[in-house]
Formats: structure tokens, C-alpha cells, sequence
């Protein structure tokens, strides 16, 4: 009772926060669907302030914008973690978009799609058709929201980071309607103890199994492998994991950094010894914030020029 009293509790305070949550698709098709009976589920979580929503089928963007006297013209997507089978909404998602808006840039949290054969065609796309559209939409709109449609990251935790790292290296291929030719390129990425690969040595299981089934092809292992997916063309990236990380190997942002830097690709990484997993803004066990060293990689890439 007190974990659902405290997800009611801070309910109010993220939707204060938030000015709207926009349907990703507006009124057209949610492409890659099919009809079911699942529905969306809403599990209050054991710590106060995690909840978390599984069974996703109808994905959402949820906006927040900083104040017009604060914005810098920045903005961020989020993408937040749960393994392909949930999303962490609360710390990995809506927390972090009031810390972007209280320095000045524009947050985007998506609500995407949870692969399941039950309710699409093809699963292993779904949440990366949802990352791409959010990029898109944000893109469409950056006039009204005050945004340089030239400085829009996107950001994920753990899955998120894996969707987060597949959107910024399979971008050249649209997996959504894109009769615009909108770029589908996040000019940088921020990837919290993310998985990159789905190899056997280095993946997380349950994300693997979750995206690409029990049996996956070695063509499927090699493409949703993002180490492998590097170009000279990937986004700028900003890399956050604990090396005691024992649901997602800290291997996965080593392999995907020597991949950027071997791509000269500029790249800022921060291992901090002990923090676990799923830490989202706060790693307890350390005397700095990694936020702020994220804000401040911001800053010195030209991302938050006014």
C-alpha cells in the first residue's frame, strides 16, 4: 500500500511538470501493430517513486518544456530502461526530464512500445519505430517548442540505452512513413549502463530474449549489436556505467566506446567503480553527480549554445 500511495503521490508532481502527453502517432495507424486484447499495466514497484508500465501498445510522448526565460534551444528524448518487458517511467524517465527543463532544455520522455508477437507483425522494430518517430515528431515541431531542430539527443537507461544506441546507428533506414525525409539522426546520444550487444558473452538476456525471441538468427545477434554498428557518421556520445554492474556488463559500454573511438567518433565516458544497476540520477555510492558531468559534456560540445 505505501509503494502505490507513493507512485499517487508523485503522479501529480511529474504531470505538474509535464505540459502534455501527446499520442506518438497522433490519430493515423500505429504502424507494425495488430489487433489484441492486451492492455497496458501499471505496477506501483517495491521502492517509492519506481513504478513502472508493461504491456505498452499504444506509445506516447510526453513533453516538458523549460521555462522560456531558462531554454538554451536544446532538447532531449528519453527512452527509459526495464529490459523490453517494462519501462522504469518514474526515475528513468519523467525524474529526468525535470532535471533537463530545470537547466533549460527541452524533454521529451517516450512511452514506447514493449515487443510482443501477440500484438505486433514484427517485434524486433517496434520500440526502434517509436524512437524514430519520436525524433521525428520532435523534429517537426522544434519551431513551436522552441527547439534548433539541429540539437536534439536522444537519450536511454539499460534497454532504453539499447534502443537508444540501435536508433543512432541504424538511422540511413526509416522504419516509419517519412515522406518529409525528416533526419531520423539523434545529433548525440547519452547512454546510462546501457546494453549495446546482444552477443552471448556480453547481453543482457532478458533484453535479448524480450526483442529478438529465444532463438535469434546470427544475422538478427550482429545487426542489434550496436558495437558492431558504428560509423564515422554515429552521434557524439555520452557513456555512464558502474563497473560492479551485475545486470549489464559494464563490458557493453567499453565495446561501445573503443567502436567510437576507432571511428574517431568524439566520445565522453564516466565508469564509476561501484553503483550497481539502475541507478538513474543518483549513484548513491559516489561523491559526484554524473548529471552534472553530462551537463557540463553538453555545454563543451556546443549543445547548449543560446
Amino acid at each position: 500500500m505505501k509503494t502505490l500511495f507513493s507512485v499517487l503521490f508523485l503522479l501529480p508532481f511529474f504531470m505538474a511538470t509535464a505540459q502534455q502527453e501527446l499520442p506518438l502517432y497522433g490519430d493515423g495507424p500505429i504502424p507494425n501493430s495488430k489487433p489484441s486484447t492486451v492492455t497496458e499495466v501499471v505496477d506501483p514497484g517495491n521502492r517509492p517513486g519506481y513504478y513502472t508500465l508493461s504491456k505498452v501498445t499504444h506509445p506516447t510522448l510526453t513533453v516538458f518544456l523549460p521555462a522560456k526565460e531558462k531554454a538554451v534551444g536544446a532538447a532531449v528524448v528519453i527512452c527509459p530502461g526495464g529490459g523490453y518487458s517494462h519501462l522504469a517511467m518514474a526515475h528513468e524517465g519523467m525524474e529526468v526530464a525535470k532535471f533537463f527543463t530545470d537547466h533549460g532544455i527541452a524533454a521529451f520522455v517516450v512511452k514506447y512500445r514493449l515487443p510482443s508477437d501477440e500484438t505486433m507483425v514484427d517485434k524486433t522494430i517496434g520500440p526502434l519505430q517509436d524512437a524514430q518517430r519520436a525524433i521525428q515528431l520532435v523534429r517537426q515541431q522544434a519551431k513551436d517548442w522552441g527547439i534548433d531542430p539541429s540539437r536534439i539527443g536522444l537519450m536511454g537507461f539499460s534497454a532504453g540505452g539499447h534502443l537508444a544506441s540501435t536508433a543512432g546507428t541504424h538511422f540511413d533506414k526509416a522504419y516509419i512513413d517519412n515522406p518529409n525525409n525528416i533526419s531520423l539522426r539523434p545529433d548525440f546520444l547519452i547512454l546510462l549502463y546501457p546494453v549495446i550487444s546482444m552477443t552471448d558473452s556480453l547481453t543482457h538476456r532478458g533484453s535479448r530474449e524480450s526483442l529478438l525471441g529465444l532463438q535469434p538468427t546470427p544475422q538478427q545477434v550482429r545487426s542489434f549489436s550496436n558495437e558492431y554498428q558504428v560509423t564515422a557518421a554515429t552521434p557524439p556520445t555520452f557513456l555512464v556505467h558502474a563497473g560492479d554492474d551485475q545486470t549489464v556488463a559494464v563490458a557493453n559500454s567499453l565495446d561501445f566506446y573503443t567502436a567510437l573511438q576507432q571511428k574517431s567518433v568524439p566520445a565522453e565516458m564516466h565508469i564509476y567503480p561501484h553503483g550497481g544497476h539502475g541507478f538513474g540520477l543518483h549513484n548513491t555510492t559516489a561523491k559526484d553527480d554524473w548529471s552534472e558531468r553530462m551537463i557540463n559534456w553538453m555545454d563543451a560540445s556546443g549543445w547548449l549554445k543560446h
